[in-house]
């Protein structure tokens, strides 16, 4: 079950950028859906695997994975998803894995259409994990396509010209901006 809070965030100016979560906030939520995640894989035997897609939702990946691991009694595992967006056909993973009878998350760093979820989701169809589930850092509400997500730092409703932009640096999440 997803813990979405929606929320009207008054966002702060910073160089034509309006911060919408700081580092603080952004841990914080990291932390909550790490918990999440545990609760909702307790007792499970069968392996997690987190998959990233490439940029900022593998960093977003790499910190859960951190959290999340000592929480679970089963393995977990953390592979990155390339997708190329001219041909979101073609989807790479940084290893070749069996996601049979597995439990699947995908991670990434913002929501908007769905797009990106739907075409990483596409290959792990042609195989049968137990569970596929779906993590973002932020989400905003302009789904053109059928994806939900199950784990929500922060939803936003935003307009069709802003964008919203995850700052990472080191490994880390410094902010999150709508521009």
């Amino acid at each position: 079950m997803a813990l979405s809070l929606f929320l009207k965030v008054k966002p702060i100016v910073v160089a034509n950028k309006n911060l919408i979560l700081s580092k603080e906030v952004a841990e914080r939520k990291m932390r909550r859906i790490a918990l999440e995640i545990a609760g909702q894989l307790y007792g499970e035997k069968e392996p997690l695997i987190i998959i990233g897609i490439a940029g900022g939702g593998m960093v977003i990946a790499e910190e859960l994975f951190l959290l999340v691991k000592p929480l679970l009694e089963m393995p977990v595992q953390i592979i990155s998803c390339q997708i190329n967006k001219k041909k979101p056909d073609i989807i790479n993973y940084s290893e070749e894995i069996d996601f049979n009878n597995k439990n699947v998350l995908l991670v990434d760093d913002v929501t908007n259409t769905g797009r990106t979820l739907l075409y990483a989701l596409k290959p792990l169809l042609q195989s049968f994990p137990k569970r596929i589930q779906t993590m973002s850092l932020v989400e905003r509400m302009h789904k053109s396509f059928p994806v939900k997500i199950d784990y929500i730092g922060l939803s936003i409703a935003t307009t069709l010209q802003e964008h919203i932009e995850v700052e990472v640096k080191n490994g880390e999440v410094v902010a999150a901006y709508i521009l």
